[in-house]
């Protein structure tokens, strides 16, 4: 992946621009402000979130590819993307993104409408699809959270605080995962569930604006829009789920 991630950049300026955002906004910004002890945090607090990010990226992609299949394109099950493998669905830029500012995508699963049962109906399900396994990851790890705190001797020990660490990122990534994609802007889901809900795919405004998704979602990156959009009903959500489990 490390050598596929540099012939993209390589072949495409946009990405390293992106790249140098992320730089800016992650590692750099933590070592101006809090010195060598901010960014050994950043990176210790990065090797925990990781593994949460690949468990979210690759459920989210995966229920895309199955609903598809299930709705009668077989499209990503040819192209090897009705799997939970993580090579199957993580795009670089989009896994540097999650890490580096908090958000960020999969590889977006390829479909043929044309194969669908019935094209409005079945669009409007695959599009839910990826946001609604994340939902299910975030409350089925949520209700394994709530039975080790339950074991104080584990929770309170230096290997069950690393698990829970872990366990408790899986949600919370999972959820912002949920409420990124939910947003209405191209190319993420919610843009498509809007399109198919009130027929705007075949329109010239719909196309016009998912054609330039890159350069909108780069203007969102770097006047962190997602985080300022987010955030109120993120904490609100996360608060609910603490509750749930501590209680």
């Amino acid at each position: 992946m490390f050598r596929y991630f540099l012939e993209m950049l390589r072949r495409d300026r946009f990405l390293l621009v992106l790249l140098i955002v992320f730089i800016l906004e992650g590692p750099l910004m933590e070592l101006m402000t809090g010195g060598a002890s901010g960014l050994i945090n950043w990176f210790m607090d990065t090797l925990l979130v990781i593994p949460a990010i690949m468990i979210g990226l690759s459920f989210h992609e995966f229920g895309h590819a199955k609903a598809a299949q299930m709705c009668g394109d077989n499209t990503p099950l040819y192209q090897g993307r009705v799997t939970l493998d993580p090579r199957a669905h993580i795009d670089p830029m989009g896994l540097i993104s999650l890490v580096f500012l908090g958000f960020g995508w999969g590889r977006p699963v390829q479909i043929n409408p044309l194969n669908f049962r019935d094209r409005r109906r079945d669009g409007l399900i695959v599009g839910l699809a990826g946001v609604t396994m994340n939902l299910i990851v975030a409350l089925t790890v949520s209700l394994v959270l709530r039975f080790l705190i339950a074991q104080s001797a584990f929770a309170y020990s230096t290997v069950g605080g690393i698990v829970i660490e872990m366990l408790f990122n899986i949600v919370s990534i999972n959820i912002y995962l949920m409420l990124f994609n939910l947003l209405p802007i191209p190319p993420l889901d919610g843009y498509g569930v809007v399109g198919d809900l009130f027929g705007l795919r075949n329109s010239a405004f719909y196309k016009t604006l998912y054609y330039n998704s890159r350069y909108i979602l780069m203007m969102m990156l770097v006047l962190r829009l997602p985080s300022r959009l987010l955030s109120p009903i993120y904490s609100l959500i996360i608060r609910g789920v603490i509750n749930h489990i501590i209680y």
